[in-house]
Protein backbone atom coordinates (compact mmCIF):
# COMPACT_ATOMS: atom_id res chain seq x y z
CA UNK A 1 0.00 0.00 0.00
CA UNK A 2 2.88 2.01 0.60
CA UNK A 3 4.32 2.09 -2.57
CA UNK A 4 0.71 2.20 -3.93
CA UNK A 5 0.54 5.54 -2.10
CA UNK A 6 3.87 6.70 -3.49
CA UNK A 7 3.49 6.05 -7.03
CA UNK A 8 0.64 8.11 -7.04
CA UNK A 9 2.51 11.06 -4.90
CA UNK A 10 5.09 11.08 -8.23
CA UNK A 11 1.41 11.33 -10.50
CA UNK A 12 -0.21 14.04 -8.25
CA UNK A 13 2.67 15.99 -7.87
CA UNK A 14 3.67 15.32 -11.65
CA UNK A 15 0.00 17.02 -12.63
CA UNK A 16 0.21 19.39 -9.87
CA UNK A 17 3.34 21.31 -12.09
CA UNK A 18 1.24 22.56 -14.65
CA UNK A 19 -2.31 22.71 -12.48
CA UNK A 20 -1.63 26.70 -12.01
CA UNK A 21 -1.43 27.51 -15.29
CA UNK A 22 -4.07 25.10 -16.33
CA UNK A 23 -6.50 25.29 -13.67
CA UNK A 24 -8.98 27.69 -14.69
CA UNK A 25 -9.69 26.17 -18.15
CA UNK A 26 -9.32 22.67 -17.44
CA UNK A 27 -13.25 22.30 -17.06
CA UNK A 28 -13.78 23.96 -20.73
CA UNK A 29 -11.08 21.70 -21.78
CA UNK A 30 -13.13 18.84 -20.57
CA UNK A 31 -16.32 19.64 -22.10
CA UNK A 32 -14.16 19.89 -25.32
CA UNK A 33 -13.50 16.21 -24.98
CA UNK A 34 -16.39 14.41 -24.91
CA UNK A 35 -17.02 11.07 -23.44
CA UNK A 36 -20.19 8.54 -23.10
CA UNK A 37 -20.75 10.45 -19.58
CA UNK A 38 -20.41 13.80 -20.29
CA UNK A 39 -22.97 15.63 -22.78
CA UNK A 40 -21.87 15.59 -26.00
CA UNK A 41 -19.58 18.81 -26.61
CA UNK A 42 -20.03 18.88 -30.69
CA UNK A 43 -24.25 18.63 -30.34
CA UNK A 44 -25.43 22.10 -30.74
CA UNK A 45 -28.44 21.20 -28.30
CA UNK A 46 -26.34 20.52 -25.38
CA UNK A 47 -22.55 22.33 -26.30
CA UNK A 48 -23.83 25.63 -24.29
CA UNK A 49 -24.63 24.14 -21.03
CA UNK A 50 -20.94 22.91 -19.96
CA UNK A 51 -19.35 25.96 -21.12
CA UNK A 52 -22.01 27.83 -19.06
CA UNK A 53 -21.28 25.42 -16.42
CA UNK A 54 -17.75 26.39 -16.97
CA UNK A 55 -17.54 30.06 -17.13
CA UNK A 56 -19.28 30.61 -13.67
CA UNK A 57 -17.37 28.12 -12.19
CA UNK A 58 -14.05 30.03 -13.38
CA UNK A 59 -15.44 33.39 -12.24
CA UNK A 60 -16.17 31.54 -8.77
CA UNK A 61 -12.42 30.09 -8.79
CA UNK A 62 -11.59 33.72 -8.63
CA UNK A 63 -13.04 34.34 -5.32
CA UNK A 64 -12.33 30.10 -4.00
CA UNK A 65 -8.81 29.44 -6.07
CA UNK A 66 -8.03 25.98 -5.84
CA UNK A 67 -5.77 24.42 -2.96
CA UNK A 68 -4.19 22.45 -5.28
CA UNK A 69 -2.72 25.46 -7.69
CA UNK A 70 -2.60 27.51 -4.14
CA UNK A 71 -0.40 25.21 -1.96
CA UNK A 72 2.91 26.57 -2.27
CA UNK A 73 1.07 29.94 -1.33
CA UNK A 74 -0.72 28.26 1.82
CA UNK A 75 2.27 26.68 3.18
CA UNK A 76 4.04 29.31 3.07
CA UNK A 77 2.26 30.76 6.22
CA UNK A 78 2.41 27.62 7.65
CA UNK A 79 5.82 27.38 8.49
CA UNK A 80 6.29 27.31 12.00
CA UNK A 81 3.23 27.25 12.92
CA UNK A 82 1.07 24.23 13.90
CA UNK A 83 -1.21 22.68 11.31
CA UNK A 84 -4.10 20.98 12.25
CA UNK A 85 -6.44 18.97 9.77
CA UNK A 86 -10.33 19.02 10.11
CA UNK A 87 -12.05 16.18 7.67
CA UNK A 88 -15.78 16.08 6.90
CA UNK A 89 -16.30 12.65 6.01
CA UNK A 90 -19.10 11.67 3.17
CA UNK A 91 -18.50 13.75 -0.33
CA UNK A 92 -15.16 15.02 1.42
CA UNK A 93 -13.27 11.86 1.78
CA UNK A 94 -15.76 9.26 0.53
CA UNK A 95 -17.77 9.96 -2.86
CA UNK A 96 -21.84 10.60 -2.30
CA UNK A 97 -23.39 7.48 -3.23
CA UNK A 98 -26.84 6.13 -3.31
CA UNK A 99 -26.62 4.09 -0.40
CA UNK A 100 -25.41 5.64 2.63
CA UNK A 101 -24.50 2.32 4.36
CA UNK A 102 -21.96 1.87 0.61
CA UNK A 103 -20.17 5.29 1.42
CA UNK A 104 -16.73 3.58 1.61
CA UNK A 105 -13.81 5.53 0.99
CA UNK A 106 -10.73 4.12 -0.57
CA UNK A 107 -7.65 2.54 0.36
CA UNK A 108 -5.71 5.00 -1.11
CA UNK A 109 -7.79 7.86 0.86
CA UNK A 110 -7.57 6.19 4.11
CA UNK A 111 -3.27 5.46 3.61
CA UNK A 112 -3.56 9.30 2.82
CA UNK A 113 -5.46 10.19 5.85
CA UNK A 114 -3.19 7.97 7.56
CA UNK A 115 -0.47 9.95 6.91
CA UNK A 116 -1.30 13.11 7.31
CA UNK A 117 -2.43 12.20 10.88
CA UNK A 118 1.40 10.82 11.91
CA UNK A 119 2.70 14.10 11.17
CA UNK A 120 -0.37 16.86 12.47
CA UNK A 121 -3.32 16.63 15.09
CA UNK A 122 -5.92 15.23 12.95
CA UNK A 123 -9.93 15.31 13.03
CA UNK A 124 -13.03 13.40 11.64
CA UNK A 125 -15.87 15.85 12.38
CA UNK A 126 -19.15 14.07 10.27
CA UNK A 127 -23.03 14.77 10.63
CA UNK A 128 -22.92 10.68 10.33
CA UNK A 129 -23.19 8.85 14.32
CA UNK A 130 -19.17 8.69 15.49
CA UNK A 131 -19.20 4.69 15.32
CA UNK A 132 -20.41 4.79 12.23
CA UNK A 133 -17.69 6.80 10.61
CA UNK A 134 -14.91 5.56 12.95
CA UNK A 135 -16.27 1.78 10.79
CA UNK A 136 -15.45 3.25 7.74
CA UNK A 137 -12.12 5.13 8.61
CA UNK A 138 -10.92 2.28 10.15
CA UNK A 139 -7.88 4.52 11.80
CA UNK A 140 -6.94 4.60 15.34
CA UNK A 141 -4.71 7.51 14.96
CA UNK A 142 -7.09 10.49 14.57
CA UNK A 143 -10.05 11.87 16.51
CA UNK A 144 -13.44 11.40 15.96
CA UNK A 145 -16.47 14.09 16.23
CA UNK A 146 -20.15 12.19 14.79
CA UNK A 147 -23.68 13.47 14.90
CA UNK A 148 -22.25 17.28 13.47
CA UNK A 149 -20.04 17.53 16.38
CA UNK A 150 -22.33 16.11 19.47
CA UNK A 151 -20.56 13.03 20.25
CA UNK A 152 -16.68 13.60 20.61
CA UNK A 153 -13.62 11.21 21.17
CA UNK A 154 -11.18 13.38 21.83
CA UNK A 155 -7.76 14.29 23.63
CA UNK A 156 -7.15 13.12 27.25
CA UNK A 157 -7.76 16.40 28.57
CA UNK A 158 -10.72 18.18 29.19
CA UNK A 159 -11.28 21.29 27.77
CA UNK A 160 -12.66 24.00 30.92
CA UNK A 161 -14.20 25.81 28.84
CA UNK A 162 -17.13 23.54 28.38
CA UNK A 163 -19.47 22.19 31.08
CA UNK A 164 -17.83 19.25 32.69
CA UNK A 165 -21.09 17.08 32.98
CA UNK A 166 -20.99 16.17 29.40
CA UNK A 167 -17.43 15.31 29.62
CA UNK A 168 -16.37 11.86 30.45
CA UNK A 169 -13.08 9.55 30.40
CA UNK A 170 -11.89 6.52 28.16
CA UNK A 171 -9.98 3.94 26.41
CA UNK A 172 -9.25 3.63 22.57
CA UNK A 173 -7.99 0.51 21.24
CA UNK A 174 -4.54 1.06 22.00
CA UNK A 175 -5.48 1.43 25.87
CA UNK A 176 -4.82 5.39 25.73
CA UNK A 177 -6.83 7.46 27.79
CA UNK A 178 -9.20 9.93 26.00
CA UNK A 179 -12.24 12.24 26.41
CA UNK A 180 -15.78 11.85 25.38
CA UNK A 181 -17.87 15.01 25.29
CA UNK A 182 -21.18 14.58 24.21
CA UNK A 183 -23.21 17.94 24.79
CA UNK A 184 -26.62 16.66 23.36
CA UNK A 185 -26.73 13.65 26.10
CA UNK A 186 -30.05 14.81 27.38
CA UNK A 187 -31.94 14.62 24.44
CA UNK A 188 -31.36 10.67 23.67
CA UNK A 189 -34.97 9.78 25.40
CA UNK A 190 -36.80 11.90 22.81
CA UNK A 191 -34.19 10.64 20.25
CA UNK A 192 -34.58 7.30 20.64
CA UNK A 193 -38.91 7.64 20.74
CA UNK A 194 -38.64 9.85 17.57
CA UNK A 195 -36.69 6.84 15.73
CA UNK A 196 -39.40 4.80 16.40
CA UNK A 197 -42.11 6.94 15.35
CA UNK A 198 -40.05 7.96 11.92
CA UNK A 199 -39.39 4.34 11.11
CA UNK A 200 -43.25 3.89 11.11
CA UNK A 201 -44.62 6.53 9.51
CA UNK A 202 -42.45 6.47 6.83
CA UNK A 203 -42.53 3.29 6.06
CA UNK A 204 -45.57 3.63 3.51
CA UNK A 205 -42.78 5.80 1.57
CA UNK A 206 -41.05 3.98 -1.00
CA UNK A 207 -37.21 5.08 -0.69
CA UNK A 208 -37.21 6.83 2.34
CA UNK A 209 -34.36 5.40 4.85
CA UNK A 210 -34.75 6.38 8.44
CA UNK A 211 -30.52 6.27 9.77
CA UNK A 212 -29.49 7.21 13.32
CA UNK A 213 -27.12 8.45 13.74
CA UNK A 214 -26.89 8.88 17.79
CA UNK A 215 -27.38 12.41 18.82
CA UNK A 216 -29.50 13.14 15.47
CA UNK A 217 -31.47 11.70 12.73
CA UNK A 218 -31.07 11.35 9.06
CA UNK A 219 -34.21 10.08 6.78
CA UNK A 220 -32.53 9.87 2.71
CA UNK A 221 -35.06 10.82 0.38
CA UNK A 222 -32.70 9.96 -2.44
CA UNK A 223 -34.21 7.04 -3.76
CA UNK A 224 -38.54 8.85 -2.99
CA UNK A 225 -40.16 9.42 -5.85
CA UNK A 226 -40.65 13.02 -6.71
CA UNK A 227 -44.69 13.02 -6.46
CA UNK A 228 -44.00 11.72 -2.44
CA UNK A 229 -41.62 13.85 -1.35
CA UNK A 230 -44.09 16.67 0.21
CA UNK A 231 -46.08 13.58 1.79
CA UNK A 232 -42.96 12.58 3.36
CA UNK A 233 -41.69 16.15 4.74
CA UNK A 234 -44.98 16.69 6.04
CA UNK A 235 -44.97 13.37 8.05
CA UNK A 236 -41.27 14.50 9.39
CA UNK A 237 -42.22 17.87 10.00
CA UNK A 238 -45.05 16.64 12.06
CA UNK A 239 -43.05 14.40 13.97
CA UNK A 240 -40.65 17.21 15.07
CA UNK A 241 -43.47 19.31 16.22
CA UNK A 242 -44.21 17.10 18.54
CA UNK A 243 -40.70 17.38 20.15
CA UNK A 244 -40.24 21.66 21.00
CA UNK A 245 -36.72 20.77 21.86
CA UNK A 246 -35.94 19.26 18.18
CA UNK A 247 -35.25 21.13 14.47
CA UNK A 248 -34.97 20.41 11.02
CA UNK A 249 -32.11 20.74 8.53
CA UNK A 250 -31.19 19.95 5.21
CA UNK A 251 -28.10 18.52 3.18
CA UNK A 252 -27.98 16.39 0.39
CA UNK A 253 -30.53 14.40 -0.03
CA UNK A 254 -31.59 14.30 2.97
CA UNK A 255 -33.76 15.83 5.88
CA UNK A 256 -32.08 15.81 9.73
CA UNK A 257 -33.28 16.12 13.08
CA UNK A 258 -31.21 17.80 15.30
CA UNK A 259 -31.51 18.72 19.00
CA UNK A 260 -32.12 22.68 19.18
CA UNK A 261 -28.67 23.17 21.22
CA UNK A 262 -26.04 26.17 20.04
CA UNK A 263 -23.43 23.76 18.77
CA UNK A 264 -22.24 22.62 15.40
CA UNK A 265 -19.19 21.93 13.31
CA UNK A 266 -17.41 25.24 14.15
CA UNK A 267 -18.23 24.09 17.65
CA UNK A 268 -16.75 21.06 17.86
CA UNK A 269 -13.92 22.47 16.17
CA UNK A 270 -12.75 24.98 18.63
CA UNK A 271 -13.48 22.01 21.40
CA UNK A 272 -11.30 20.24 20.14
CA UNK A 273 -8.38 23.22 19.36
CA UNK A 274 -8.62 23.70 23.14
CA UNK A 275 -7.86 19.91 24.12
CA UNK A 276 -5.04 19.92 21.77
CA UNK A 277 -3.60 23.59 23.88
CA UNK A 278 -4.44 25.55 21.16
CA UNK A 279 -7.35 27.93 22.51
CA UNK A 280 -5.60 31.18 22.55
CA UNK A 281 -3.00 30.01 20.49
CA UNK A 282 -1.49 31.97 17.04
CA UNK A 283 1.00 29.56 16.48
CA UNK A 284 -1.65 27.43 15.05
CA UNK A 285 -2.91 26.51 11.99
CA UNK A 286 -6.34 25.09 11.44
CA UNK A 287 -7.62 23.30 8.27
CA UNK A 288 -10.81 22.47 7.35
CA UNK A 289 -12.32 20.51 4.29
CA UNK A 290 -15.44 19.83 3.33
CA UNK A 291 -18.29 19.89 0.98
CA UNK A 292 -21.94 20.21 2.55
CA UNK A 293 -23.81 22.97 4.15
CA UNK A 294 -23.51 21.91 7.40
CA UNK A 295 -19.84 23.04 6.89
CA UNK A 296 -19.98 26.43 6.60
CA UNK A 297 -20.15 26.25 10.81
CA UNK A 298 -16.36 24.92 10.60
CA UNK A 299 -15.52 27.12 7.78
CA UNK A 300 -17.06 29.85 9.83
CA UNK A 301 -14.84 29.13 13.03
CA UNK A 302 -11.66 29.34 11.06
CA UNK A 303 -12.30 32.33 10.00
CA UNK A 304 -13.04 33.70 13.11
CA UNK A 305 -9.84 32.69 14.41
CA UNK A 306 -8.02 35.04 11.73
CA UNK A 307 -5.44 31.91 10.81
CA UNK A 308 -5.95 28.72 8.83
CA UNK A 309 -7.95 27.65 5.94
CA UNK A 310 -11.57 26.52 5.11
CA UNK A 311 -11.43 24.21 2.00
CA UNK A 312 -14.68 23.54 0.40
CA UNK A 313 -15.28 20.50 -1.84
CA UNK A 314 -17.44 21.43 -4.72
CA UNK A 315 -17.38 21.67 -8.89
CA UNK A 316 -19.61 23.79 -8.52
CA UNK A 317 -20.33 27.47 -7.81
CA UNK A 318 -22.26 28.48 -4.62
CA UNK A 319 -22.21 30.51 -1.91
CA UNK A 320 -19.59 29.80 1.16
CA UNK A 321 -17.42 31.19 3.08
CA UNK A 322 -14.44 28.66 2.33
CA UNK A 323 -11.23 30.69 1.32
CA UNK A 324 -10.27 27.75 -1.23
CA UNK A 325 -11.74 24.96 -2.82
CA UNK A 326 -11.06 21.30 -4.37
CA UNK A 327 -13.22 20.17 -6.73
CA UNK A 328 -13.85 16.53 -5.44
CA UNK A 329 -12.62 13.64 -2.96
CA UNK A 330 -9.98 13.10 -5.89
CA UNK A 331 -8.34 16.26 -5.52
CA UNK A 332 -8.75 16.09 -1.63
CA UNK A 333 -6.90 12.94 -1.71
CA UNK A 334 -3.91 14.81 -3.85
CA UNK A 335 -4.18 17.88 -1.69
CA UNK A 336 -3.60 15.37 1.68
CA UNK A 337 -0.87 13.51 -0.16
CA UNK A 338 0.82 16.91 -0.81
CA UNK A 339 0.13 18.02 2.65
CA UNK A 340 1.57 14.81 3.79
CA UNK A 341 4.92 14.90 1.56
CA UNK A 342 5.42 18.78 2.80
CA UNK A 343 5.17 17.84 6.32
CA UNK A 344 7.47 14.97 5.73
CA UNK A 345 9.72 17.33 3.93
CA UNK A 346 9.72 20.32 6.84
CA UNK A 347 10.56 17.66 9.30
CA UNK A 348 14.03 16.91 7.79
Amino acid sequence: MRENLTRWLYQAMGFQSGLAKTQRIESISKAAKPNKTEPNAEDPKTDHIPISADVKYISWLKEHPSALSSFQEMMTSAEGKCVVVFLDYDGTLSPIVNDPDGAFMSDLMRSAVGDVAKLYPTAIISGRSRQKVYGFVKLDDIFYAGSHGMDIMGPAIQASSYDGKYQSKALDKKGNELTVFQPAQDFLPSIEKMLNELEETTSEINGALVEDNRFCISVHYRHVLQEDLGLLEKKIQALVAKYPGFHLTRGKKVLEIRPSIKWNKGDALLYLLETLGFANSSNVLPIYIGDDRTDEDAFKAVKSRGQGYPIIVSSNPRDTLASYSLRDPTEVLSFLIRLARWGELSAV
